[in-house]
């Protein structure tokens, strides 16, 4: 089946989906946002969907604003725009230039989780499934009709990471097995449900903030909800301390919420509103990241027991 495609996408979670378009129809286009500096050196990173786009020798479109500076999408006369994690509100005359239309990647089951952050806020807000949807985009963020949905259970040792990962792999697969079926007009399109609404907008940095006067279930779904990146904090001794793999524990010790109640060789025991959370990877301000044993180095273990972060 001939289909051209102009794809619109910035982070690595795009890139399987751009990869597999890639593999099976014509992409004339890549738009993504533009290049960062990073770093003291200031040195200029490209959007990992631009590498891959230069690696297979397709041009590249990096507007600063879109609504603005379209017309080059339009010019390159695509049957059909893709876009999968873009990070800007498309126009509608380039939803309505494709003959298909403007259709996205959104890894959410929508209506649930409309926003930038649906991955992050599936584990944070302790869902036990979500999913990938394809759908017609429309100018109100994530809104519009659902042509696919394919879920995948959270399990209780799923992190930000792990399920970013496998959502990323079906969206590739789902939106592949649509294609076909949207193109010869074998789906019926289905209005999204605005009383089911819920929103993961991205996460500020106040959000990533732990805080352990909270059960300890929502302590945990908040730490893996954010690892590895941004990654939760709080302060030890007015000093961040950034976590990431823990799980919760069986230690039922007395004391106040955010005081570390036990130190032992593998992980740091901190207690929550309800009970406590074992932590086993954690980074100090300006290093890298340790195990509770690298981060006590040097100092007696013993002399932190008791201790409160956040305080």
């Amino acid at each position: 089946m001939k289909l051209r495609i102009v794809f619109m996408g910035t982070p690595d979670f795009s890139v399987p989906v751009l990869e597999g378009l890639i593999e099976n129809y014509e992409v004339a286009l890549v738009v993504c946002q533009p290049d960062k500096k990073v770093g003291r050196k200031q040195e200029i990173v490209y959007p990992p969907i631009k590498q891959v786009a230069i690696n297979h020798n397709i041009e590249v479109f990096q507007p600063e604003k879109i609504r603005k500076d379209y017309q080059k999408i339009i010019d390159s006369n695509p049957d059909l725009i893709v876009t999968c994690a873009y990070g800007q509100i498309i126009p509608k005359a380039l939803l309505n230039a494709p003959k298909y239309g403007c259709i996205n990647v959104h890894a959410s089951l929508l209506p649930k989780l409309r926003g930038g952050a649906p991955i992050h806020h599936a584990i944070i807000d302790g869902l036990d499934k979500t999913g990938i949807t394809i759908m017609y985009m429309e100018e109100k963020m994530d809104a519009g009709d659902i042509l696919s949905q394919k879920e995948t259970t959270i399990s209780n040792i799923d992190t930000l990471e792990t399920l970013h990962h496998r959502l990323s792999l079906m969206g590739k697969e789902l939106l592949l097995e649509t294609l076909p079926n949207l193109v010869s007009g074998k789906i019926t399109p289905v209005k999204q449900d605005e009383e089911e609404v819920t929103f993961g907008y991205n996460i500020k940095r106040e959000e990533e903030l732990v805080n352990f006067h909270r059960p300890s279930i929502e302590v945990f779904n908040h730490i893996r909800g954010l690892n590895p990146h941004p990654a939760s904090y709080a302060f030890l001794e007015g000093k961040q301390v950034k976590f990431f793999d823990c799980k919760i524990s069986e230690n039922q010790s007395k004391g106040t919420p955010g005081e570390i109640i036990e130190i032992s060789k593998n992980y740091m025991t901190i207690k929550t509103l309800d009970g406590a959370i074992d932590l086993f990877v954690l980074q100090k301000e300006g290093k890298k990241k340790m195990s509770v044993l690298e981060f006590f180095n040097g100092n007696k273990k013993e002399d932190y027991v008791g201790k409160v972060f956040n305080q």
